[in-house]
């Protein structure tokens, strides 16, 4: 970034921190697009395919802050972002805009934008949805919160791996919004899984319900997608249970702070706390339908 607050994307190299399942795709984009791209993750061997289409592979995360202009990080949890920007800003160039699209807790996001803005870096929060899928596809939808200077500096670079990128408001309002969308994912998945137990137990074909009640009123993007896994008792991952019951902790400390009302994400997240209990933490969370089977109408 220069004095005057603009960032030339294409000087410098852009960086990528976090090569997971979403971040790995979305670095690949990066690269295919034409960017100077250098990556770097916990477990180096994930960096591989990517350093085969093109991409450099930093020694360390304090080497790919040293030779970046722009880095994103999609990582897990509020605490890994910010360990990733304390390394990150140890070595980084002043102006340097960090871009993070993992999904943490809204405060925090508005705390790193202000201490980014106090020792001379940028910060955007900009979590993701869309899903494995999406990211391999290019096609995730990005919630980004921050100055407008800022976000318009990214965009270049959002697009490469996004069907839809907008400013949604101030900082933290990236992860406003996401809370938003997973509270509708939470929902949506309650009623599935929900819906299914009671035909299951009702005697009706499975397959058959879902397949027509995906087709009226009922339809939705987890009938769609879940339906078939449970149809097919898949409980691989996805989207697992732990990383679920993250978001929707995430969920219930922003609504403590605005005192909004979000009854069905918590019996949601209770009834994911069954399965988590139980072992079941890295299964996919369409698995709520087998705990909803266990349980009995006594058991509501």
């Amino acid at each position: 970034m220069t004095s005057t607050g603009t960032i030339n994307h294409q000087m410098d190299r852009i960086g990528f921190v976090g090569l997971g399942v979403m971040g790995a795709p979305m670095a690949g984009h990066l690269v295919q697009a034409g960017f100077r791209t250098v990556v770097w993750n916990r477990t180096p061997s994930k960096a591989e395919p990517l350093a085969e289409k093109g991409a450099s592979v930093a020694p360390s995360i304090e080497a790919l802050g040293a030779e970046s202009s722009i880095v994103f990080t999609c990582v897990n949890r509020t605490e890994d972002v910010r360990e990733c920007l304390s390394k990150l800003t140890s070595s980084a160039r002043p102006g340097t805009l960090f871009v993070d699209h993992s999904t943490i807790s809204a405060k925090a996001a508005r705390d790193f934008h202000s201490e980014m803005e106090s020792r001379g870096f940028a910060f955007i929060d900009a979590p993701i949805t869309g899903g494995s899928m999406g990211a391999q596809k290019g096609q995730l939808t990005i919630f980004c919160g921050g100055s407008v200077a800022h976000i318009e500096a990214a965009m270049p670079a959002l697009n490469a791996y996004a069907k839809r990128a907008e400013r949604v408001g101030g900082p933290g309002a990236g992860q406003m919004m996401k809370l938003a969308n997973q509270i509708a994912v939470g929902g949506a998945l309650l009623a599935l899984c929900e819906s299914l137990s009671f035909a299951q137990k009702a005697g009706l074909d499975l397959a058959q319900a879902r397949d027509m009640l995906s087709g009226g009123a009922a339809g939705s993007w987890a009938f769609d997608n879940y339906g078939p896994k449970i149809l097919a008792a898949d409980w691989s991952p996805g989207f697992t249970v732990k990383n679920q019951r993250k978001d929707f902790g995430y969920c219930e400390e922003a609504a403590r702070e605005i005192d909004a009302a979000i009854p069905g994400t918590l019996l949601a997240d209770r009834l994911l706390e069954e399965l988590e209990q139980r072992g079941h933490a890295d299964w996919t969370t369409a698995a709520l339908y087998e705990e909803l089977v266990r349980r009995g109408f006594d058991d509501n």
